[in-house]
């Protein structure tokens, strides 16, 4: 069965990387979530996707340049305010201590390519252990060289490198830099290319996969998971394909 990962939780209906949002992908019987993690300016690692704020909580500037206290008296569902929606942005701990009650998978994105938050997969890395969740967490990221210092520290968890140019035999290269799977822009994800990766041992989770007729051609096909933004959608597809 091709499993279902809410990305940056049920983002097509709630606030992205908010509770709120990672609350309804399991409530809708997603088998998974997606998040994206930087580090505050005391080093705390936090649950948000852009580098700026503006877009998500209103407030201009940089997420390195807040503390941990600072950032948490945002408003993360700023761009549904007008549905009076009023959530934190996430700490990395309170997200797994949440998701260790829970039965869904997750892949931690290191959002690590603009600026490069030294001591970030350190950091990552101690939690997934603290909560003993090595079995349920995937670590992801545009950064590769940031998967194979993963990797080195942490070989029981998994990697996928993310990707969204069309790549030369990626099962190959995912397995050269220790992955386990790969996770390529859906434009970038034609059958040949995940039927060879699957064939070879290597998983394959397209993002953001959100048409309807893509998600058919990925349930047809059988392919390992997909990354979306309407896991509840996702589902009655799914649900429809299988009858």
């Amino acid at each position: 069965m091709t499993l279902i990962f809410a990305h940056r939780g049920s983002a097509g209906t709630h606030p992205e990387n908010t509770m709120m949002a990672f609350r309804e992908a399991a409530r809708v019987g997603a088998e998974g979530i997606e998040m994206d993690v930087q580090l505050s300016k005391d080093g705390e690692v936090v649950v948000i996707h852009d580098e700026k704020l503006d877009r998500t909580t209103g407030v201009s500037g940089f997420v390195k340049d807040r503390t941990l206290k600072e950032l948490q008296t945002l408003n993360a569902a700023s761009s549904y305010a007008g549905k009076g929606c009023e959530e934190r942005i996430p700490t990395l701990d309170g997200l797994l201590k949440w998701l260790y009650h829970t039965h869904l998978f997750c892949i931690i994105e290191l959002k690590n390519t603009f600026f490069m938050y030294p001591g970030l997969e350190a950091k990552v890395i101690r939690l997934i252990r603290a909560y003993e969740m090595e079995e349920r967490i995937i670590i992801s990221s545009f950064n590769h060289y940031s998967l194979v210092f993963c990797h080195q520290l942490a070989p029981e968890i998994e990697t996928a490198p993310l990707y969204r140019e069309f790549m030369y035999m990626p099962w190959v290269y995912a397995r050269a830099i220790g992955g386990s799977a790969i996770h390529p822009s859906i434009r970038s994800a034609p059958d040949s290319i995940i039927q060879s990766s699957m064939d070879d041992g290597i998983l394959v989770r397209p993002y953001t996969v959100n048409k309807e007729e893509d998600m058919k051609r990925l349930f047809k096909l059988g392919c390992s998971a997909i990354i979306t933004d309407f896991p509840e959608k996702a589902k009655i597809v799914r649900a429809n394909y299988e009858k």
